[in-house]
């Protein structure tokens, strides 16, 4: 059972039917999240997954005892790269280069979790009943840390801000807008580098 670590290389489910992750632990993961954004956490149940996976319960609940074990380890996935992140930042220049960097890494990490962010987006009552809902939260806080300055005027603190919901957002809003994903994940990354780069009242830099 060990952790393997990353949520995968492609940010949709479904198609792939699992193919991008071959080992067990994972294939829950996918499946689970799949069943997750089709009825509901609260709906779905361990042996639904299971029935999907074509694997008996006992197999399920030898890597997870309960849905929210699942949940849990897509956070974990998740908040792993992010809190490297965070880690890496920290002792950085708090320039705006650092900022851009932060912001470009941070888009790395979102491009594999997009299935996971809906999921957060149409669970959100189910989230906040959870652990990870709360620890989530604490790591977003740190990333805003980070991104803003707290001496700076109101609106450059907003702009700032709003650039990393700039990135959450653009990835669920765009979802069902036409064109190539990753012509949408740039568009939604450049945007966001604006936002922080006008804050600091530089040119755009790199």
């Amino acid at each position: 059972m060990d952790d393997t670590g990353g949520t995968g290389g492609t940010g949709g489910t479904g198609g792939t039917k699992h193919q991008r992750r071959g080992n067990t632990r994972q294939r829950i993961q996918d499946v689970a999240l799949e069943l997750f954004a089709e009825q509901g956490y609260e709906k779905t149940s361990l042996r639904e997954i299971a029935e999907r996976l074509e694997v008996t319960k006992a197999a399920l609940y030898y890597h997870f005892k309960t849905k929210e074990d699942i949940l849990i380890s897509l956070f974990q996935d998740l908040t792993r790269p992010m809190d490297e992140l965070i880690e890496w930042a920290k002792e950085q220049p708090r320039t705006l280069a650092t900022k851009q960097a932060v912001l470009r890494r941070y888009d790395e990490a979102l491009s594999g979790a997009a299935p996971l962010f809906r999921f957060m987006q149409e669970n959100q009552a189910a989230v906040r009943e959870l652990s990870v809902g709360e620890s989530f939260k604490d790591r977003m806080m740190k990333m805003m840390d980070i991104i803003r300055e707290p001496d700076a005027p109101l609106t450059d603190q907003v702009r700032c801000v709003s650039a990393l919901f700039t990135m959450h957002a653009g990835m669920l809003a765009l979802k069902d807008v036409e064109g190539d994903h990753e012509e949408k994940r740039k568009a939604v990354l450049e945007v966001a580098i604006d936002l922080v780069t006008q804050a600091h009242g530089g040119a755009h830099q790199g």
